[in-house]
């Protein structure tokens, strides 16, 4: 499968030149973050892709839609592949203000409130990692999904830190990451 770190977002262009937490909710891509997502589309037009899972914040989203459009598909939104809760932005929108901002993409799964209340533990996110690896191993199409997610869950997940827009290939059969460097 494939593993897409979303595209910068208005936090993360705070945050790298800052390192503090500017307060922003659910934050946008920037104009550098939809070009990121418009080039990871671009670099995945040759792959044969079934399925895109995708978390449920809106950089999360604004990042899948260049590769949903490209393909007239529409994005599975699960909210366990989302961030480790950690600052301002990792609070989400509701369900209802991302199907006005998402038409078209289902929602009505979603809990009013899918984002945990408190800081999560890294120990937390790896348990949340653990049971989305097993459920792409169950899965038949693994080889064929693309999960749009952050940096976080991705190095729960592989034990690797992406960049904004950067991409790789994973097996989810492959072991759990022996260490897992939590500082970027």
């Amino acid at each position: 499968m494939i593993l897409l770190r979303h595209g910068q977002s208005e936090f993360n262009l705070h945050f790298s030149a800052t390192r503090r937490d500017p307060g922003l909710i659910d934050p946008v891509l920037t104009q550098l973050g939809h070009a990121q997502a418009a080039a990871a589309a671009e670099a995945l037009a040759g792959e044969a892709i079934s399925r895109v899972i995708v978390s449920p914040y809106t950089r999360t989203l604004q990042t899948a839609a260049p590769l949903l459009d490209q393909r007239g598909m529409r994005p599975e939104i699960v909210p366990l592949v989302r961030e480790r809760f950690a600052f301002k932005c990792d609070i989400g929108s509701a369900p209802a203000v991302l199907a006005e901002r998402f038409p078209g993409h289902v929602m009505d799964h979603l809990p009013a409130q899918w984002w945990p209340e408190e800081r999560e533990s890294e120990a937390g996110v790896i348990e949340r990692a653990d049971a989305f690896r097993a459920l792409m191993m169950a899965a038949d199409d693994w080889r064929e999904t693309v999960l749009i997610s952050h940096w976080g869950f991705i190095l729960a997940l592989t034990g690797q830190s992406l960049m904004n827009g950067q991409w790789i290939r994973f097996d989810p059969h492959a072991p759990r990451p022996e260490t897992i460097i939590w500082h970027p």
